[in-house]
């Protein structure tokens, strides 16, 4: 599946299910939980936190379909295609880094 038809999906399953779409802010907020609840398992799967009760049910790949899903939300709201957005965003970090990382004594 392409982000564009990912897009279309999401647009047909919020008109089929979800009556409308939540505000922007709404959604903004919404994005930010769900950004909140990945760095929650990161934290714990890689950095130095237990696993709590509650985070064992948790999915890492789930939580960052969860972040997916809100902001192609936003970008159905917004009017942006993420396909050309991705596209430029791409082309634009390879005209600003095709060095930048190569000569990264640090990465070496």
């Amino acid at each position: 599946m392409t982000l564009e038809q990912a897009q279309l999906e999401v647009d047909k399953w919020i008109k089929t299910y979800g009556v409308r779409y939540f505000s922007e802010l709404t959604n903004m907020t919404i994005l930010t939980e769900e950004v909140g609840e990945l760095a929650r398992i990161m934290a714990r799967t890689y950095g130095d936190q237990s696993f709590k009760k509650s985070d064992l049910d948790k999915n890492l790949a789930d939580e960052m379909a969860d972040i997916l899903w809100v902001l192609m939300c936003l970008a159905n709201q917004t009017g942006i295609n993420l396909t050309e957005a991705f596209i430029k965003n791409l082309e634009k970090k390879t005209n600003r880094d095709k060095t930048r990382h190569i000569n990264n004594e640090k990465l070496k």
